[in-house]
């Protein structure tokens, strides 16, 4: 199952239009984004508040992750001060699976933003989070803060853009797009043989591990009649047949 780095800004620095800063909105929409991923499958580790963008470069490299997805809000030049507005979601040029995610990322984003025409993936060649990172990254700069209207449309849809994102990560992915419940816990309860856990919910997804008879799993979402279960280290599908809440 996938694995992500969620890097959320850590520039505390960056004061909003009328109140907060960037590190404060983007933190709290990685929070929002959390129960998602959990729901869908994806796995994630968060970067570490207290570094700055080096130690969230260095500790994703450290790492083995499919994807570093950089969460910012922008800021506009002194000159234009507050007159700008858009998204913008940055890719590594000649990163075919870069430009792949920036674009799903966008045309996504373009369904909840209200200009739609302001939405663009774009190639960088200057951000670190983006070029020099192992993992496929892509860093979204999700409207200017210091514009009233888009500081307004930021802070009132943060679960909103959360479901935007993790429904582009699960296309991404090719696998199914949950929506949260509460995590539960069940018992497999099998003829004795241990329960399969599969990379994608039904039978052709390939088996990544196993759960014995008689064991508990964490159940973060269902789909059909397969749940997205936690067992040790090993995240996937099971069938709900044999699992008993």
């Amino acid at each position: 199952m996938p694995v992500i780095f969620l890097s959320p800004s850590t520039q505390e620095w960056n004061q909003y239009a009328t109140s907060g800063n960037e590190e404060q909105y983007m933190n709290l929409l990685a929070d929002r984004l959390e129960p998602y991923l959990r729901a869908s499958g994806i796995r994630y580790v968060r970067n570490d508040p207290a570094r700055n963008v080096q130690g969230a470069i260095a500790d994703s490299n450290a790492g083995n992750y499919d994807v570093h997805l950089a969460l910012h809000s922008n800021a506009a030049p002194e000159s234009l001060a507050g007159k700008l507005r858009g998204i913008d979601v940055y890719f590594a040029p000649g990163s075919q699976s870069s430009e792949r995610l920036a674009n799903i990322i966008a045309n996504d984003l373009k369904a909840i933003y209200p200009l739609p025409d302001k939405v663009r993936a774009v190639p960088t060649t200057s951000l670190g989070e983006v070029l020099r990172t192992k993992a496929t990254a892509v860093l979204c700069e999700l409207g200017y803060h210091d514009n009233y209207a888009d500081e307004a449309w930021l802070k009132n849809n943060l679960e909103t853009i959360a479901a935007s994102l993790a429904r582009s990560l699960c296309d991404y992915f090719g696998i199914p797009f949950i929506q949260p419940s509460a995590v539960m816990w069940g018992t497999v309860i099998t003829d004795g043989s241990g329960l399969n856990i599969r990379s994608y919910p039904g039978m052709s997804g390939a088996i990544i591990g196993s759960v014995p008879n008689g064991s508990t799993v964490m159940i973060s979402g269902q789909t059909g009649n397969w749940y997205v279960i936690t067992y040790e280290d090993i995240t996937g599908y099971s069938s709900s047949d044999f699992i008993f809440v």
